[in-house]
C-alpha cells in the first residue's frame, strides 16, 4: 500500500535521508529503529507531508496505493496531502501536551477531523468522538471531551490523540515515539491499544521508535535506520535472532536488560546520607486535575469535586514514607505516573516545603538530575557558564568566599573531562549539543559543588538505547568514583534492575514495598509489584 522508492531528504545542502528504500503492505506493522539524528522521524514526517518547507526531496518518491505524494524534482502537492491527513492517514505523536491545542477541549479537537473531512452534523461528530474515546479506553468520554489538555494525565492525553488518528479509520496511521513519555504499566496499555486497533481496522502502521523492546514485542517487520540510512530491515524476530549488521547488534546489545546486573557498593554500616521518617506531602493551591481522581486528604476520605478544584483542602499526594539511603548505595523508585515519585523527590530537595514528617540529610548541597536536559538548561548561556553557575549559587547561600573565576573555569573544565566531554564544549551553547551531550552536562551541573547524594528523575527516559547506556555507565563510574548515593527515579524497570541495590515501589502516594532488588523481581509482595514486573 505505502512504497517509498529510493527517498532522500536534504535540509539546504546537508542530506539527513539518503536513498531509503520502504515497503508497507495493508495490516502491516512495520518498525523503524536507530539513534536520535538517524532520519526515523523525518522519513515519517516526509511521507505524511508535514516535514517543514525547507526540507527538500532531492531523490525518489513516495506511493500511496499507486498515487504519487513526493517526488524529486516536484513541488509538495498540499492540496493533495489534505485530502489524505486524517481522512486516508494520520499520524499520532510523541508529545500529546505539545501537539494538542492548550486553548482547545479536547473534545472539539477530535471533531476537527470530523468537520473537514465529513459532512455530520454537529450532534453526530459529538457522538462520534465520544464513541471514539470510549474505543480507545477513556472511561469518562464526556468529562474528557470537555477537559482541556492540561486537565487530562499523559496516558489520557496519548488516547485522545489516538482517538483522534483513528476517528475515520485511516488506512495508514503513523506512530512517532507514541509511548517515550509514559510509565511502563500506562505504555503498555496504549501498544495494547494500537495492535488492537491494527488488528480490527486492518490499517497499516509505521511504528518509529528507538525502545527496541517495544518494537519486537508489536512490529511484523523492522527496518534499522543510521545516519539515514536504512541499514538491515526484516522480520522482527530474525532482526533480533540474528542481526546481519553490526550497527543492528550494537543497538540491540545497548537494551536495558535483567540480565546485566550492577555490582553491589553501598556500605549498609555507614551512616545513612538521608533518612525520611512518616513523610507526608501536600499540595494547597487545589491546581489538580479533576480527573485524576481517587485523592485523598489526611483521613484517608477521598475529596469531592468541589474540593479539589476550589482549594480548600490539602491535596495530599505522599502519605507515610520512610526510607534510608546510605552511601555509595542506589535506591530505585518506580511507580506509574501520578503515583507520587516526582513530589517525594521535590519534597526530599527542599522543592516543596508542604510537607509533614521528618527528612534529615547527612550530605551537602544535595543535587538533582532532571529527565529533559534541554528544558532544564539555560539556552542562553554557555556550557562553562552553566556548569560554573552551582558554584556562584553555593558560595552565596554559605556566606562563605566566592571562589575566584580562574578556579572556577578550572572546576568547569575538570568537570567536563569527568563526564566525557572535552573543552571544546565549554563555549558552545545547549542547542549545539545531542541530548546524551546535554544530558553529561546537567550530570556535571549536579556534579560540581561535590554533592554526596543525587536525586536522578528519569534521566535516561528521553534518550536512546545506546545514549541510555553510556549514561548509565557514566552514572555507575562517577558513583563508585565519587561514593555517591543516588535516588533512581524511572518507569523503565529493567534499567532500575541494572542501576539499583535496592528498590522502592509507590502506588498512590505510599511506598507499598521496599527491598533488596533480586529479593523484588524474584519474590515480590504486592500484587501491584507483580503488575508492574509482568508489564516491563
Amino acid at each position: 500500500m505505502i512504497r517509498i522508492e529510493d527517498l532522500s531528504v536534504a535540509f539546504g545542502d546537508t542530506e539527513v535521508v539518503k536513498h531509503v528504500n520502504l515497503d508497507l503492505a495493508e495490516g502491516e506493522i512495520l518498525g523503524v529503529v536507530g539513534e536520535s539524528g538517524s532520519g526515523k522521524s523525518v522519513t515519517a514526517l516526509t511521507l505524511m507531508g508535514l516535514s517543514p518547507d525547507s526540507a527538500r526531496v532531492t531523490t525518489g518518491r513516495i506511493l500511496f496505493d499507486g498515487v504519487t505524494l513526493q517526488e524529486a524534482g516536484r513541488p509538495r502537492d498540499k492540496a493533495l496531502y489534505r485530502s489524505y491527513q486524517g481522512a486516508r492517514m494520520s499520524m499520532v505523536f510523541q508529545e500529546p501536551q505539545t501537539s494538542l491545542n492548550p486553548t482547545q477541549r479536547a473534545g472539539r479537537q477530535v471533531e476537527e477531523t470530523l468537520r473537514l473531512h465529513t459532512g455530520m452534523t454537529a450532534k453526530e461528530r459529538r457522538e462520534k468522538v465520544l464513541e471514539a474515546f470510549r474505543a480507545v479506553g477513556l472511561k469518562e468520554p464526556e468529562k474528557v471531551y470537555a477537559s482541556y489538555p492540561h486537565q487530562l494525565s499523559g496516558g489520557m492525553r496519548q488516547r485522545v490523540m489516538i482517538a483522534m488518528a483513528v476517528i475515520l479509520q485511516p488506512e495508514l496511521i503513523v506512530a512517532d515515539e507514541p509511548t517515550t513519555a509514559l510509565d511502563v504499566t500506562i505504555q503498555n496499555q496504549i501498544i495494547e491499544l494500537l495492535r488492537q486497533i491494527n488488528k480490527t481496522q486492518k490499517n497499516a502502521m509505521l511504528f518509529i521508535t528507538h525502545d527496541l523492546n517495544l518494537a519486537r514485542r508489536l512490529c511484523h517487520r523492522i527496518a534499522v535506520m543510521k545516519d539515514g540510512c536504512v541499514v538491515e530491515q526484516g522480520p522482527a524476530e530474525e532482526i533480533f535472532r540474528a542481526p546481519k549488521e553490526e550497527y543492528t547488534r550494537k543497538l540491540i546489545e545497548a537494551v536495558p536488560s535483567r540480565m546485566k546486573k550492577r555490582k553491589k557498593t553501598e556500605d549498609v554500616h555507614a551512616a545513612p546520607v538521608l533518612e525520611v521518617r512518616d513523610l507526608s506531602v501536600y499540595y494547597q493551591d487545589g491546581n489538580v486535575s479533576f480527573l485524576s481522581g481517587g485523592r485523598k486528604n489526611r483521613e484517608g476520605e477521598k475529596l469531592s469535586l468541589r474540593e479539589r478544584l476550589s482549594g480548600t483542602q490539602k491535596e495530599w499526594v505522599v502519605s507515610g514514607a520512610d526510607f534510608q539511603i546510605y552511601p555509595g548505595e542506589s535506591l530505585g523508585l518506580v511507580g506509574e505516573s501520578g503515583c507520587g515519585k516526582t513530589s517525594l523527590s521535590k519534597a526530599i530537595l527542599g522543592m516543596n516545603c508542604h510537607i509533614r514528617g521528618e527528612i534529615r540529610h547527612h550530605s551537602i548541597r544535595p543535587q538533582m538530575v532532571f529527565q529533559d536536559p534541554y528544558s532544564s538548561l539555560n539556552p542562553a548561556k554557555t556550557i562553562g557558564w552553566l556548569l560554573q553557575e552551582p558554584l556562584r549559587a553555593a558560595g552565596a547561600l554559605d556566606g562563605t568566599k566566592a571562589m575566584t573565576k580562574g578556579d572556577m573555569e578550572a572546576a568547569a573544565y575538570d568537570m567536563l573531562r569527568k563526564v566525557g566531554l572535552d573543552e571544546s564544549y565549554f563555549h558552545r551553547r545547549p542547542s549545539q549539543l545531542s541530548g546524551g551531550q546535554r544530558q553529561r552536562v546537567s550530570i556535571g551541573q549536579a556534579l560540581i559543588t561535590g554533592p554526596g547524594f543525587l536525586v536522578a528523575d528519569e534521566p535516561v527516559s528521553a534518550l536512546d538505547v545506546t545514549i541510555q547506556a553510556q549514561i548509565m555507565e557514566l552514572l555507575q563510574s562517577l558513583q563508585e568514583e565519587l561514593h555517591l548515593a543516588y535516588l533512581f527515579i524511572s518507569h523503565d524497570i529493567n534499567v532500575v534492575y541494572q542501576m539499583c541495590d535496592r528498590i522502592m515501589v509507590m502506588q498512590e502516594g505510599r511506598i507499598i514495598e521496599i527491598g533488596e532488588t533480586e529479593e523484588i523481581f524474584c519474590h515480590p509482595k504486592e500484587a501491584y509489584t507483580k503488575l508492574l514486573l509482568s508489564n516491563s
